[in-house]
């Protein structure tokens, strides 16, 4: 059986002895989002859980269940609303509602959210969280990691690191090579590549980044996962070692 590391699935006595072992909690930061025709709508939540619950087993720590509301750019056309790739996915500059996209909140809403988490994460126990997902969610939250690190007594971070330009990052783009690569090795039975048109010269609808029909692979995909884990692990390890230190 695999070892259970899901916030939502453990008993108390569970989330006692995984707390009391490693105190960090996984924020996956996902959106309910187009992701191209092939990938799904959760891609952003489902890759961040998917990474953490790997870490979680590998480092200890507890996974919390994803978000799907986060921030995103805006753009108002009379009457309706227009954000992320409904905007910057469409070459004529003319915005256009892709399907399935329900996510979008007011930064200002979202740091709330993010904030009433880091109160309640601290108030059960925990001394780390790692939050990664949704670009701009990700952004956000870097952004305010100094801040909130003071506020609530906590170490946080992200996945991202400084030079992502290998391409073996974790969601360093918009359903394109990074993330399809990251869900193919992840969710291989979610992946519809199929729904791609095949001629080169038709760019995928509303996908940013290195053509995922060219250079995704799921190899690729679990070179990131496994260079990550080893990445996040000697971080997360070292602060663990830190905690004990303080508090022996």
């Amino acid at each position: 059986m695999e070892e259970k590391v899901l916030y939502e699935e453990l008993t108390p006595d569970e989330f006692i002895a995984r707390i009391s072992k490693a105190p960090i909690a996984y924020l996956p930061l996902g959106t309910l989002e187009w992701h191209g025709r092939h990938l799904p709508l959760g891609s952003d939540g489902l890759q961040s859980k998917g990474f953490f619950i790997r870490l979680a087993r590998e480092v200890g720590g507890i996974v919390l269940p994803m978000l799907f509301l986060g921030p995103d750019i805006k753009q108002t056309v009379g009457d309706r609303e227009y954000y992320g790739m409904d905007i910057i996915g469409f070459e004529k500059g003319s915005p256009a509602k892709l399907a399935g996209s329900a996510y979008r909140i007011e930064d200002d809403l979202y740091l709330q959210i993010i904030e009433a988490i880091l109160k309640q994460l601290k108030r059960a126990g925990f001394e780390i969280v790692v939050a990664h997902g949704h670009g701009p969610s990700t952004g956000q939250f870097q952004a305010n990691i100094e801040k909130w690190s003071r506020e609530f007594g906590l170490k946080l971070f992200v996945c991202w690191r400084e030079d992502e330009s290998d391409g073996l990052g974790i969601q360093t783009d918009h359903a394109a090579a990074n993330e399809t690569s990251l869900m193919m090795a992840m969710y291989p039975g979610l992946v519809r590549m199929e729904n791609l048109d095949a001629n080169p010269d038709t760019w995928p609808l509303a996908v940013a980044g290195r053509d995922p029909r060219i250079y995704a692979s799921p190899e690729t995909g679990m070179k990131a996962v496994d260079m990550q884990l080893e990445r996040m692990k000697g971080i997360l390890s070292a602060e663990l070692a830190e905690l004990k230190k303080e508090n022996s």
